[in-house]
């Protein structure tokens, strides 16, 4: 009988922990969604990346080095913080630990490449190819990002078109003219839902706002000097 007590008692315990655990994480997406989406316009990489891997570096922001350092990533570096000694570089607050986490993809040889052969909404293939460019050494890392991803369901949050299209998963193949076929067939969905054609009495803060971004994000995307549109044109979303 007291065996059974404490093995209920146990497996309370056990659920108020996952709970918790549960909790944490979504108070933590829900302070940190707007910032990852802000992100995601401007740089193509899905929200839902960039909330997981925040997720799981940090801990749903719990760990040492991002209350004390603000490092929501696990990037390491020089810091100024003598607090706890550690290899992890600090920053001001969690907004500038997320800027620097898509400077890295964007600016790292080992990554950049990915802004090309991803499908801007395929959550999975960023998570392998980020794990694959060296960003950590776990081998199971990207199906521990992925697995976030999908029990939180934060792919919710990469504003996929009402149409869009999960990428089918198939098995590795061995020759190059199969693999280079599904390749282009990738590049040439992501390029079609990222332009835009002007149309007469367009003006690019319509424009941004109907596609939740804003004027000054689509300007530094297209290289634009001034706001000036020509019915025709073709400008990167």
């Amino acid at each position: 009988m007291i065996t059974k007590k404490l093995m209920l008692i146990w497996l309370a315990l056990i659920l108020l922990g996952s709970t918790a655990q549960s909790q944490t994480v979504t108070q933590y997406v829900e302070e940190h969604t707007d910032h990852a989406q802000e992100l995601m316009r401007a740089s193509d990489v899905p929200a839902s990346v960039i909330l997981a891997v925040a997720i799981h570096e940090s801990a749903a922001g719990k760990s040492k080095v991002a209350r004390h350092l603000n490092n929501h990533f696990g990037i390491k570096g020089s810091n100024s913080n003598s607090a706890i000694n550690s290899s992890y570089r600090d920053y001001e607050n969690a907004d500038e630990s997320y800027d620097n986490f898509v400077e890295v993809l964007q600016n790292n040889s080992s990554f950049s490449k990915l802004f090309d052969r991803c499908d801007q909404y395929d959550y999975a293939a960023w998570a392998k190819g980020i794990q694959r460019g060296g960003y950590a050494s776990s081998r199971t890392w990207a199906n521990q990002v992925i697995a976030i991803i999908n029990k939180y369901e934060l792919y919710q949050y990469d504003e996929r078109p009402d149409d869009y299209v999960e990428p089918v998963k198939v098995a590795p193949v061995s020759t190059r003219k199969k693999h280079h076929r599904s390749s282009h067939r990738t590049k040439h969905h992501r390029s079609s839902a990222k332009f835009y054609t002007i149309k007469k009495g367009d003006n690019l803060n319509r424009i941004a706002e109907s596609h939740g971004t804003s004027s000054k994000v689509l300007m530094r995307k297209n290289g634009l000097k001034k706001s000036a549109l020509k019915p025709g044109q073709k400008i990167k979303l």
